[in-house]
């Protein structure tokens, strides 16, 4: 049966969290809160860019105070909910932490696409994909100053899948399994045909991969890569226990 705990989503800029986020809660019947609407709001309402307004947040911390403080009165509240936000998984502690990753020219391609404004607005793949890597760096800095936390270390949530290839039924599926599973279980899937294989990648067993290199399975993932799979189930090998 599936249990009844709030899903929040974190995850790369241009990964679709959005979209399966949507979906998630649609299918869920639950409601969806984004704190990222909240962010780009808050970004026009001072007339600046996304990336303007991550960086004008790295020097006046009252906008992530408000932030935060709105993320714990939702998380107090007790409702079940879909939460979108690149820092949910920080403070809704019992709530199932879901990381989406895409490949980054998919995540400029697709941001490109969208209808641009005054927050979010791109003249080229290249210029789309120099500012999601700048916006999330300058959000990972933050976050590591002020929380001491990385948000790009893949063991802080319970399911990691890869957005390159899937669709977002396909994502949301995997979350709707994770929440069947019991409290505690960790899960993450990879589109195969972006994991690396090196002459030192060992041929037997599940595929274990570092930084998108698989140290193990090689037989594995040509079998998923031949197949067409989109979501392989991979072991995260290599990143420390300590933040």
């Amino acid at each position: 049966m599936t249990q009844a705990r709030t899903v929040v989503f974190n995850g790369d800029l241009g990964s679709g969290k959005t979209t399966v986020s949507v979906l998630l809660a649609q299918r869920l019947g639950v409601r969806r809160v984004s704190i990222g609407d909240l962010y780009r709001r808050m970004a026009a309402e001072h007339g600046m860019t996304a990336l303007q307004f991550n960086l004008h947040s790295e020097l006046d911390d009252k906008v992530d105070h408000h932030i935060d403080q709105l993320q714990h009165d939702i998380a107090a509240s007790g409702e079940r909910l879909v939460v979108d936000s690149r820092l949910a998984w920080h403070f809704f502690t019992d709530a199932l932490k879901v990381h989406l990753v895409t490949d980054p020219l998919v995540a400029a391609r697709r941001v490109l696409g969208r209808p641009g404004d005054s927050v979010e607005n791109y003249r080229s793949v290249e210029e789309a994909g120099r500012q999601l890597a700048d916006r999330s760096e300058s959000e990972r800095q933050r976050f590591l100053a002020r929380y001491g936390v990385d948000k790009t270390r893949l063991r802080n949530y319970d399911l990691v899948c890869d957005t390159t290839s899937a669709a977002p039924e396909q994502v949301a599926a995997r979350i709707v399994e994770m929440l069947d599973r019991p409290a505690g279980s960790t899960a993450c899937y990879l589109d195969p045909k972006r994991v690396r294989v090196s002459a030192a990648t060992e041929d037997d067993g599940e595929i274990v991969v570092r930084d998108l290199v698989a140290v193990r399975g090689k037989q594995r993932l040509a079998a998923a890569v031949s197949a067409g799979e989109t979501l392989t189930p991979v072991v995260l090998d290599g990143e420390p226990d300590g933040e």
